[in-house]
């Protein structure tokens, strides 16, 4: 088992901050999170690219190399692999690996669940020790139906992944039926007053995401403090210093 899977257990959920730039991440590994995640839209939206569109892939490598320099496990979301091609998603699963990077994040975005189980099997032929989490947008993207979601996680499975994602799925009934029937981590997206660390420990999940959470709640911090400032207001929240942030970052060659 790698350090990475160690860090799932069902009933005491990782929890798992997703970052889009370097300095996020070493500000949040300096607070003693073990594992930090990328989000694609945050991504994407630095690059000024669509969420998770082809063009986003070379930055998303870049990132994730800056990243696996940190004294942190990364895991990379890569959307649905940035492409068609499993083996072309078997390679780039196979590059990440090599850059140091401990795991992967899969969609499938409902399209075909046979495709998306060929793009897991070769990332996990190409990177056998790459966490591979499969995510199924059941829950997010189509109608939400369990049963489906059951279907579609025992498939990416039997594919090789490591564990399985469902965005979405906050019904505690319908949590527990995926949990009792795919033998393997599950990762739930934390919802606002629907999925809580707490709640989601109970049900027996073992990671929780926070996915594009804290790169909105950046927009909304920056906006407030800019707003505050300009209206004469205090600072919605107090900073860390400048030095402090500085001193996270690498020192100049």
């Amino acid at each position: 088992m790698t350090a990475f899977a160690a860090l799932h257990v069902p009933g005491s959920p990782l929890l798992l901050p997703n970052v889009w730039e370097f300095g996020t991440a070493a500000f949040l590994a300096a607070q003693g999170f073990p594992a930090l995640g990328t989000t694609s839209l945050g991504v994407s939206a630095a690059e000024g690219e669509p969420d998770g569109a082809p063009s986003s892939k070379d930055a998303t490598v870049r990132l994730a190399r800056r990243l696996a320099e940190l004294d942190v496990l990364i895991s990379v979301d890569l959307a649905d692999g940035f492409s068609d091609d499993p083996g072309e998603v078997g390679a780039l699963a196979a590059e990440l690996a090599e850059a140091g990077v401990a795991g992967i994040n899969l969609e499938d975005a409902l399209g075909d669940p046979a495709r998306h189980a060929a793009k897991i099997a070769a990332a996990k032929e190409h990177a056998p020790d790459l966490f591979v989490n499969a995510r199924t947008d059941t829950h997010w993207l189509g109608e939400p139906d369990i049963g489906t979601a059951i279907e579609r996680c025992r498939s990416y499975v039997d594919a090789g992944a490591d564990g399985v994602f469902a965005p979405g799925l906050a019904e505690p009934a319908d949590v527990e039926r995926l949990v009792k029937a795919v033998a393997k981590p599950l990762n739930l997206l934390f919802v606002p007053g629907k999925v809580t660390v707490a709640g989601a420990a109970e049900l027996g999940v073992a990671r929780i995401s926070l996915g594009s959470l804290p790169y909105r709640m950046a927009l909304a911090a920056t906006l407030r403090t800019v707003t505050a400032i300009r209206d004469g207001g205090e600072l919605p929240l107090t900073p860390p210093s400048y030095g402090d942030v500085a001193a996270l970052l690498p020192e100049s060659h």
